[in-house]
């Protein structure tokens, strides 16, 4: 008799504009075993090769038509961008891969419903930390830093597993306290 694969786990990692959420997630990609975890590209109605993420870019038709062929998870719309995380990670989940996704907090709740085992893993920064860090890397006007910085933040649901990650030192040691929050949920 052949034993049965455990699903994996689905890791979403939320949290303000520039908490250093691409930072963690690219450091963690580096040091998690890529036989256990795979990490999630979004699909993005932006060019490639634009500054931020390393995405897979798509014009909005075709983020669209995806939506109609039901290639997404799940979508939303941020900062006049439409995102996506492909439906094919919930394969890799049940094949006992665990994921690592980058997305949104307002997403929680309808991901929830499609995943029970999901994970949220929250990465924030002092205000004055994400401040510092949204206006040093030049893609936003002061106005849309304030906008980043005074948006709203829907409650999560009750009864979810949330991870808190304050990344507000070194890179390494923000990389260390994602991984170690990691770690220690899965061995829970």
């Amino acid at each position: 008799m052949q034993a049965t694969k455990k699903s994996g786990v689905f890791f979403f990692v939320v949290g303000p504009s520039g908490a250093g959420k691409d930072s963690l997630i690219d450091g963690a990609r580096r040091v998690l075993p890529g036989d256990k975890f795979i990490f999630a590209r979004r699909i993005i109605t932006r060019p490639h090769g634009s500054p931020g993420e390393d995405h897979e870019a798509c014009t909005e038709a075709e983020f669209q038509a995806r939506i109609s062929q039901h290639g997404f998870l799940i979508t939303w719309q941020a900062h006049g961008l439409n995102y996506g995380l492909p439906s094919s990670l919930l394969d890799e989940m049940s094949a006992g891969s665990n994921i690592i996704a980058n997305g949104s907090r307002a997403m929680v709740a309808a991901l929830r419903e499609k995943i029970p085992t999901l994970i949220v893993i929250e990465v924030n920064a002092p205000k004055s930390v994400l401040e510092k860090r949204l206006s040093s890397r030049g893609r936003e006007t002061i106005e849309d830093v304030a906008r980043r910085l005074n948006r709203t933040v829907v409650d999560y649901p009750v009864g979810l597993s949330v991870l808190r990650v304050m990344n507000d030192g070194t890179l390494e040691d923000g990389i260390n306290k994602f991984i170690h929050a990691i770690h220690q949920q899965l061995s829970s």
